[in-house]
């Protein structure tokens, strides 16, 4: 009986390992994960939930693919509420990290879950399999890595409820190719950022997935809103507070998983996310935020917690709820990583907002960054991630690989925005603008050591903006032929969050702007500051193909898009391709500032439900 006994727990204790969510972030630090010795103990000998009380609240998701593994995701759980406890954030804890106390009010009864792989929808044949558990000490989420995959493959998967025939939506998912595989045909990719779910439904998101367009999905963070202003008609009164402990964190992010289109995006693509400010708060830095600078004020003001407390909670549950690796490093805050397509681009995701962010704007203190807006001690990312983010670059480059592009969370080219901050202070402070020295020393990376075919990605402004990548007085540039620029930057608008230039600007209003900053930016190219959206990458080893896309409304459901702008780089010229002076495709625009180009707007729309176009 002892030895019976034995066997089950330990069979028990390996099924809650196979939940990634239990494990420390470091696996040089297994302390910091759950004990998974005392959830199965106290869990051992109580009955599993009845699974007629359990159901997967917030469908199934796919993330972080490598050559031979991805990780998949599913909540499965009594409630769609989530667990409230905060005892894993409390006390004595360590920063940052996923363990558990020993008193944890908690069911004791766990969650076990089945899953599976296959090669087809119909999951027929079957290439790896498990089981693992879940409880409300990780909000009843489920995080498993699905291994023995062949690279640059596309699976399929699905979760059960054990014992019984409750089953998940099948979600597809997609190996990326080994590092030395030779790549034969173009690579798609989605990027977005900032879905703010108040401001509207997150249209942009599905459209991608009816048009079955892309392999992967690449979110430069905003992936929530933690604040508490804005029309909150689209979600409940208790989510319209400002978000500071673990359970309002996990409630932000359960609501914005509930719609549509984010799920079926989750569902159809794997994803590799990264957090800017706002999964945390407005402005974050290294020791603060906009509204939470460890005075007794802003504490007593933004809820009454600390800086380092309210990171632990945000980023706990990050990690519980976006299916994303943790990483293998003595470090419980990193996310920045690297992925290598082959031969074809490595994929840097950067963080360039929590890390080790010196002091940014928050909004009192321009007028101090304009001063020392330069420093070179002043970085976005600290020294041991900058160090990190150059050798990868010239790491990328010496094993042959085509393309670099690295996604990061805000605007890298300068950009002069003096017509709305005033010659002052001209720059946006809490953009690269106010790293110039950071930024100094990557154009001195790529210029020195002659790295081409560079791709930079951003999201955060809730506008789109197109560049050559210029080291503005330091190489000569000619904004009309892009020669002496390193590469280029395609920065994206906003899912939902609305626009810079107001929520309600006419589209008359939004060419004004545009107009005047593509005027006093010599590298910015194009601009548009009215459609919310997202862009599409295909990159193949001759070119990178950027198509930008509208949504004409977040304010209902729609699959409908409008086709904005198209620009290509062409491997080895480092600049946008010109067609007679200008860098879009055909020289026109549908919407925005187009440099010496036209704006045409052509009034049709795609349907990417009935697949059909309609005049607007």
């Amino acid at each position: 009986m002892f030895f019976r006994s034995l066997c089950f727990a330990g069979a028990v204790s390996a099924a809650f390992v196979g939940n990634l969510n239990y494990l420390s972030p470091s696996r040089h630090h297994a302390s910091l994960g759950v004990s998974i010795h005392r959830v199965a103990k106290r869990t051992h000998g109580t009955t599993h939930w009845d699974p007629s009380q359990l159901n997967f609240t917030h469908g199934v998701a796919s993330g972080d693919p490598s050559e031979d593994s991805v990780i998949l995701w599913t909540r499965a759980a009594p409630t769609n509420d989530n667990d409230a406890s905060n005892v894993t954030v409390s006390g004595y804890v360590p920063l940052y990290d996923h363990s558990t106390e020993e008193y944890v009010l908690s069911s004791n009864a766990p969650v076990c879950i089945d899953w599976k792989v296959g090669t087809s929808e119909t999951l027929e044949k079957i290439v790896d399999s498990g089981t693992a558990y879940t409880s409300s000490d990780i909000d009843y989420t489920i995080k498993v890595e699905a291994k023995k995959l062949r690279s640059f493959t596309t699976y399929y998967y699905q979760f059960a409820i054990c014992n019984s025939k409750k089953k998940s939506p099948i979600g597809r998912t997609k190996t990326i190719p080994s590092s030395d595989d030779k790549i034969s045909k173009p690579i798609k990719l989605a990027v977005y950022s900032c879905s703010n779910y108040p401001f509207g439904f997150f249209n942009a998101y599905g459209n991608p997935v009816r048009k079955d367009s892309v392999e992967y999905v690449v979110h430069l963070g905003d992936y929530i809103y933690e604040y508490a202003n804005g029309d909150c008609s689209r979600i409940s009164v208790l989510t319209c507070q400002v978000h500071v402990g673990l359970y309002d964190y996990r409630k932000r992010l359960a609501t914005y998983r509930t719609d549509l289109d984010l799920l079926a995006s989750h569902q159809k693509f794997p994803w590799i996310p990264v957090w800017d400010d706002h999964e945390v708060a407005d402005n974050t830095w290294r020791d603060g935020s906009a509204h939470l600078n460890n005075t007794e004020d802003s504490f007593i003001s933004d809820g009454g917690v600390s800086v380092d407390q309210r990171k632990m909670n945000a980023v706990r549950a990050y990690f519980e709820w976006m299916p994303i690796r943790q990483v293998d490093m003595d470090d419980n805050l990193r996310i920045w990583r690297n992925f290598q397509f082959g031969n074809l681009f490595d994929l840097i995701m950067l963080d360039t907002r929590q890390y080790d962010r010196s002091i940014t704007d928050v909004y009192w203190n321009a007028n101090y960054l304009s001063d020392i807006y330069n420093d070179a001690s002043r970085s976005l990312m600290g020294p041991r991630q900058e160090a990190w983010f150059y050798r990868t670059l010239k790491d990328s480059s010496s094993r042959g690989t085509t393309w670099r592009v690295v996604g990061n969370q805000i605007v890298f080219s300068r950009i002069n925005s003096s017509i709305s901050l005033g010659s002052e202070t001209p720059f946006n402070y809490d953009q690269w603008d106010g790293y110039q020295a950071n930024r100094n020393r990557t154009f001195h990376t790529l210029y020195e050591n002659d790295i081409g075919n560079n791709i930079f990605l951003a999201g955060d402004s809730h506008a789109s903006w197109v560049s050559d990548l210029v080291w503005l007085d330091e190489h000569p540039y000619d904004p009309a032929t892009g020669n002496g620029s390193v590469g280029v930057e395609f920065a994206g608008s906003a899912v939902s969050s609305p626009s810079p230039a107001g929520q309600n600007v006419t589209l008359a209003e939004a060419q004004v702007a545009s107009e005047y900053f593509t005027a006093t930016n010599a590298e910015l190219q194009w601009q548009d500051f009215y459609y919310r959206g997202y862009y599409e990458l295909s990159i193949s080893h001759e070119r990178v193909d950027a198509a930008y896309f509208g949504v004409p409304t977040t304010t209902v459901r729609s699959g409908a898009e409008i086709s904005l702008a198209n620009f290509t780089v062409m491997a080895g010229a480092n600049k946008l391709r010109r067609h007679n002076g200008r860098a879009a495709v055909g020289g026109v625009v549908e919407s925005g500032s187009l440099k010496g180009g036209n704006f045409i707007p052509k009034k049709i729309l795609f349907d990417s439900e009935t697949k059909e176009w309609h005049p607007y």
